[in-house]
């Protein structure tokens, strides 16, 4: 068999070097290449492997990163795939975006919309059809100690220029001088609403968008938008008492307009009573009546009865009272006792409201005796007797001696009331009395009162008080051994024993007082006839007692 010739490739290139000074000795030599099967395929691999190695090149450099270098934070065209990606992963149902184009602002809040793309879609039909992003809010203020309504009010992020109209509107019918710490203030205004707001900032990541992943969606990060301080002020509304209600609104031209309503009060009589097991106090309030009701009744009483001495467990009371209430039937504020009674010792007591004409109302019994007297047997409320008048002996020295007063175990602070009318003698450090007064009453009759705490605001020598006025508190200074009130009855500068001392009656009606005041009394009789008895104020008496609180 003849041996076929064979040509490699450094053969041929070799002899296209040397041959391809001319074209014919090219194409001589391209010829005999191409004549034989070994060349041809030499041929067509070369080729092939350029062709490969192009395109391998090409597909590199679509997805090498930039090899220049970027100062600061890139912000690019966000995918719309992965905003929604980047949402749904925070589920945030109100944001804002950018890096889509213009600055669309926040998302109009839809709690109806459930979707992510739906939102989106909503805030740019929202944006087109002019929305606000406007709500209103409402607010509560109270005033402490120190503070002032336009200091309140700029506080709660009102305007200064707004908060001097509000108080120029407000001295329209009422002075803001005479507003207190503790009172409050509901405030309406509008303001842009607080939302879950962030800003994306995207940077596109290295790979191919098509292959992003959830865990891509981390790569963004989050920036806090600053809130939107507060807008325009819409209303104020204050009430300085439960019958009256002053609103302060802005009107159609922006200028504030103020409405003052007073409430009409419907009084509501109640009948209540109870049996005394410990104290006339304690029973009244377990029997649901109002706290400033059960002080009236028993300063009805303080001039005849002694608390301590005089009650025993078992006695009993009744009262007619009335409570003035809201139009919606809410419990506001307190009226007046009517008539009480007390059932003790074998006796009974009653008395009834009755206002002389040209005279100021007090309590008398069924014949018309004024239930005042000169002076009253208790000065403080809710004491027990811890040392009668008489001899003793002394906790603090040591032996026996005369005590020539009455000690009502009572807290430290409770107040201690002037037993009559009358004028301050003395007051201040008096020896083993401690902090003490002495009142100067008329006909030679004074009161003395020892081991106060402190004495009350605008009480000093020569003040003129009234019965039942608060002149001190108790306490526990001088020669004392546990807190207490030490109270004396003095006739012409003489301790007597404040339970044996007969005192002064009030007053007694005569011809038409008397008249008119038994036709009262045979009223309250037949209102007391036909209501019946509440042993527990219909459960609101706490409700009552709130009111007043």
């Amino acid at each position: 068999m003849e041996r076929r010739p064979t040509f490699g490739l450094a053969s041929v290139v070799n002899g296209w070097r040397v041959a391809g000074a001319t074209g014919e000795a090219w194409a001589a030599n391209a010829g005999q290449v191409l004549g034989t099967s070994d060349g041809r395929w030499a041929l067509v691999s070369t080729s092939m492997a350029a062709l490969v190695a192009g395109s391998v090149a090409w597909l590199a450099s679509g997805i090498m990163p930039q090899s220049h270098s970027n100062s600061g934070r890139e912000r690019s065209l966000m995918p719309y795939q992965l905003f929604l990606k980047l949402a749904g992963r925070n589920t945030l149902s109100q944001v804002s975006y950018s890096g889509l184009g213009p600055a669309l602002g926040p998302v109009s809040a839809n709690p109806s919309i459930g979707n992510p793309s739906a939102l989106l879609d909503h805030d740019f039909a929202d944006r087109r059809a002019g929305g606000s992003d406007n709500d209103e809010d409402t607010r509560t203020i109270t005033l402490d100690r120190g503070d002032t309504l336009v200091g309140a009010l700029t506080e709660a992020g009102v305007s200064q220029e707004e908060a001097n109209a509000v108080i120029l509107a407000l001295a329209r019918v009422y002075d803001p001088k005479a507003v207190r710490a503790g009172e409050t203030f509901d405030i309406s205004f509008t303001t842009v609403p607080v939302r879950s707001v962030a800003q994306i900032i995207y940077t596109p990541p290295a790979q191919s968008m098509d292959s992003v992943s959830d865990d891509d969606a981390g790569n963004g990060t989050l920036e806090a938008v600053p809130e939107t301080p507060v807008g325009k002020l819409l209303s104020l509304s204050y009430s300085p008492t439960v019958d009256r209600e002053i609103t302060i609104a802005r009107g159609a031209t922006g200028a504030f307009t103020t409405q003052d309503v007073h409430k009409t009060l419907e009084a509501r009589f109640h009948r209540a009573g109870a049996q005394i097991d410990s104290s006339l106090y304690l029973a009244a309030m377990q029997a649901g009546i109002p706290a400033d009701i059960v002080v009236k009744m028993i300063h009805m009483f303080s001039y005849e009865v002694d608390f301590q001495r005089d009650l025993k467990s078992g006695d009993s009371f009744e009262v007619l009272y009335n409570y003035y209430y809201t139009p919606d039937g809410q419990p506001a504020k307190e009226g007046d006792v009517q008539y009480a009674a007390l059932n003790f010792g074998g006796r009974h007591v009653s008395l009834y409201r009755y206002r002389p004409k040209g005279d100021v109302p007090e309590y008398f019994d069924s014949r018309g005796q004024s239930a005042r007297s000169m002076l009253m047997k208790t000065p403080v409320d809710g004491a027990r007797i811890t040392s009668g008048f008489g001899m003793r002996f002394h906790p603090v020295l040591g032996y026996s001696r005369m005590h020539k007063g009455v000690d009502f175990g009572v807290p430290i602070g409770t107040p201690v009331m002037a037993a009559g009318a009358g004028v301050i003698q003395q007051e201040g450090r008096l020896g083993g009395y401690g902090n003490f007064i002495s009142v100067n009453h008329q006909n030679g009759y004074s009161t003395a009162y020892g081991h106060l705490s402190r004495f009350a605001p605008g009480i000093h020598v020569g003040s003129r008080v009234r019965q039942g006025q608060v002149i001190a508190y108790s306490g526990n200074s001088g020669m004392s051994t546990g807190p207490h009130l030490h109270y004396e009855i003095r006739i012409r500068d003489a301790q007597v024993n404040p339970a044996a001392v007969k005192i002064a009656t009030g007053r007694r009606l005569f011809g038409r007082d008397l008249r008119e005041f038994l036709d009262d009394r045979l009223h309250v009789d037949s209102e007391l006839a036909s209501m019946p008895l509440e042993n527990k104020v219909a459960e609101g008496g706490g409700e009552l007692r709130a009111a007043k609180d």
